[in-house]
């Protein structure tokens, strides 16, 4: 399912492969929250911006329109019709999101509903059976996303309950996938090392979960508070303790920066809403830093967002029709700079994955980690 092709340091080449195709790695899933990329793009968008696989949300999407309905529907990947590779958090995030709407037991989560204040119970049996309902190709585990920092007490205590609901989880994915009428039979179900910013509790946690043998492995609970550096203290302190041959998510996680830093501490999978999300708002990446379109000295400006980008919008448009559509507030401009955006993340994947294969990763690191990072 996952052949590690090359190396570079700590930075993996690879390729994996599961029920709807196979993907190149590093690479990063492209965020459908409720089934759709928020900015209007469909699937045939994602397919002609490069994009490999598409992220979406249990939570959001038992609650409407349901995953029955979407069972019914004959899964996410014919729901949407998308035909690669669907990987489905476990709606483990909103324990920690929903944080005023929840109460935690051994069993599980009850939540509010953020819609309509109706109680959801999650644990991971509901989980599992919700993500199999979808059908995705990957499935995550059910765990608790621990708010940075905080007490070590209580993330030790949060960590052992996130073990034991791995292992509950992984008798129900291997009893639903053996039913005769499961929409995926070969959905995997990937585990998610948990612990705060205590590297010591995430390597026991790491080791422990390893030992269950999943096809995959992901560092949770990052990117919620902490600094960039404590981020890249716990993935260096964690990653000798991954399997070699198996995949590595670091979930929601981040900037092109962050992205190209986690590649080089051995990292495969990324997703995260901040390309869309930035997009929405005219924060646009280019292969020289950010920009913000909404800044007046590109009323006049023929040129396309990014000169070096060969999007579909950057092939066609200029940075003043898009200002303008953001200033009369057209849903045109949020489409085509979402699009603009995951085009963007897409390629830097591509890049990053042609510096591996021809053994520069470092130079382009040296070159584009920093720069990425900086405002225009």
């Amino acid at each position: 399912m996952f052949k590690l092709l090359k190396t570079e340091g700590k930075a993996r080449r690879g390729e994996f492969t599961c029920a709807h195709g196979t993907v190149q790695t590093p690479v990063f899933m492209n965020v459908g929250t409720q089934a759709a990329i928020k900015g209007a793009l469909s699937a045939e968008d994602l397919k002609n911006i490069g994009c490999q696989v598409e992220l979406s949300n249990t939570y959001h999407l038992h609650l409407r329109p349901t995953d029955t309905v979407v069972r019914q529907m004959g899964g996410l990947h014919k729901f949407m019709t998308w035909d690669g590779p669907i990987l489905t958090d476990s709606g483990g995030f909103q324990v920690f999101s929903l944080s005023s709407l929840r109460k935690i037991k051994e069993e599980g989560v009850t939540f509010a509903s953020h819609i309509d204040g109706h109680k959801i119970f999650m644990g991971p049996e509901e989980s599992m059976q919700i993500q199999s309902n979808l059908g995705s190709d990957i499935c995550m585990a059910f765990d608790e996303c621990i708010e940075n920092p905080s007490p070590r007490e209580y993330v030790q205590k949060s960590v052992d309950r996130t073990y034991r609901w791995l292992v509950r989880c992984k008798a129900e994915n291997e009893r639903l996938n053996s039913l005769p009428d499961t929409v995926n039979k070969e959905q995997q179900l990937w585990g998610i090392n948990q612990g705060g910013t205590y590297p010591d509790i995430r390597v026991e946690h790491m080791k422990r979960i390893a030992e269950l043998d999943l096809p995959g492995y992901a560092i949770g609970g990052l990117a919620v508070g902490e600094s960039a550096e404590e981020m890249y203290a716990i993935i260096d302190a964690v990653e000798p303790h991954m399997p070699v041959n198996k995949p590595r998510y670091l979930m929601g996680v981040g900037t092109p920066s962050n992205i190209i830093e986690a590649v080089a501490r051995g990292v495969d999978f990324f997703d995260c809403v901040m390309p869309a999300r930035n997009a929405r708002h005219a924060r646009l990446f280019t292969w020289e830093g950010a920009i913000n379109l909404r800044n007046k000295k590109y009323q006049l400006d023929e040129s396309p967002i990014d000169p070096k980008c060969d999007c579909p919008v950057c092939r066609r448009y200029s940075k003043a029709y898009i200002r303008h559509l953001f200033v009369a507030d057209e849903m045109l401009a949020m489409r085509l700079s979402v699009m603009h955006n995951l085009y963007f993340y897409n390629k830097l994947m591509e890049k990053i994955r042609q510096a591996l294969d021809e053994g520069r990763f470092e130079a382009f690191r040296a070159e584009y980690s920093e720069k990425l990072g900086r405002r225009i």
